[in-house]
């Protein structure tokens, strides 16, 4: 034990203690009975401390590790993916900081948003408390994808935030990198594995089926996720959003009078034919409900008022993306467009519609 501490970098204090509790215990003694670790313990302590030293509290380490379906594969697939957050966290952080002191030697006055902004938090850790107020089933969409899901009984929800859509009677496993958002999952919700989509802690064909449900545009590398979950799943389920057709921006009222910031946002966004080229997949348009019950950006398309109350769009992640000062126009613009007739008299045709294409997508695969 002394030297395996020495190895590790701990002390033989914290070995004892993981023993005690069972998170580690050496499998063998010497026959003057002292503890003696096997290579398949040292595995176990080498994920143990590596966990440990990303921010993992020890109960839930020791669902981590004991998880059967996780092999030392796909341990370090989780381990790289979350080393690779935590890298890019501190990019980020780095840039803000950097874009903070050249805004301070020019002279210029730091917003309160661009002070949070060097703290380099995930875009969900920014948005996510809202979620639950907001972003819930609808029914109709629902449908579309759980049909889509086939016959499929193990299905990994990947990205799965609070845990919508995730389908009832089937074995399911969700897979979400922010902390707030697994914070948010209701009780009796499937288990919840904390990794990134690009590198998915799973061995190949772990599951029938891989479902992520208005994720994908948040990915780093949206390619590398989505071949992750043909990797790990015979069949894959994906809704998403359209901007390979021209003038796609012009869909939605939203975009094309108010907002045409969303376009930059989604700068080098994948295409949807890169995508479904990516993982063979067809495509399905997903009409959006006039009444969603899900508030996602485009919800409200008949709902106009909506869009003026603070709490559904901190619920969507465009609103972050754009920035304060493109968010407070919008509303500001909307609002007066309301106010005088405008609004209605450019999209009063709406009001006939049940429900509407603004590009939503399935990826079938």
């Amino acid at each position: 034990m002394g030297r395996v501490a020495e190895l590790a970098g701990v002390s033989v204090r914290t070995l004892h203690h993981y023993d005690d509790i069972g998170l580690v215990r050496p499998s063998a003694r010497t026959a003057a009975g002292y503890r003696t670790y096997s290579a398949d313990d040292v595995q176990r302590l080498r994920e143990v401390l590596a966990y440990r030293r990303l921010g993992f509290g020890l109960r839930e380490i020791a669902e981590l590790v004991g998880d059967p379906a996780a092999d030392a594969v796909a341990h370090l697939r989780r381990l790289r993916g979350l080393l690779l957050e935590r890298r890019d966290r501190v990019d980020a952080t780095v840039a803000a900081i950097d874009r903070e002191l050249a805004a301070r030697g020019r002279g210029l006055r730091v917003t309160p948003e661009q002070q949070l902004e060097m703290l380099g938090a995930r875009l969900y850790d920014v948005i996510g408390g809202a979620y639950t107020a907001t972003r819930r089933t609808d029914p109709r969409i629902a449908t579309r994808i759980w049909d889509a899901l086939g016959d499929a009984r193990t299905v990994v929800n990947v990205g799965a935030g609070t845990g919508s859509y995730e389908p009832v009677g089937r074995d399911v496993t969700a897979v979400e990198p922010s902390a707030v958002m697994r914070g948010q999952r209701p009780a009796g919700s499937a288990r919840c594995v904390a990794a990134a989509a690009e590198s998915l802690p799973f061995a190949d064909g772990s599951f029938d089926a891989a479902m992520a449900v208005s994720t994908v545009h948040h990915w780093k590398d949206p390619l590398a996720g989505l071949r992750e979950m043909r990797r790990v799943a015979r069949r894959v389920v994906v809704l998403t959003f359209d901007t390979d057709e021209p003038g796609w921006q012009d869909r939605f009222w939203l975009t094309r009078d108010y907002l045409p910031e969303f376009a930059d946002a989604l700068d080098g966004f994948p295409s949807l034919a890169g995508m479904a080229d990516a993982i063979g997949a067809r495509t399905e348009p997903v009409p959006v409900p006039w009444d969603c019950a899900d508030g996602l950006f485009e919800a409200y398309w008949r709902r106009p008022e909506a869009y003026l109350r603070e709490p559904v769009r901190r619920a969507m992640s465009v609103w972050t993306r754009v920035g304060p000062h493109a968010e407070r126009r919008a509303v500001r613009h909307l609002g007066d467009d309301l106010a005088s007739g405008r609004w209605a008299a450019r999209n009063g045709d709406l009001t006939a519609l049940a429900s509407a294409d603004l590009g939503l997508r399935l990826l079938i695969a």
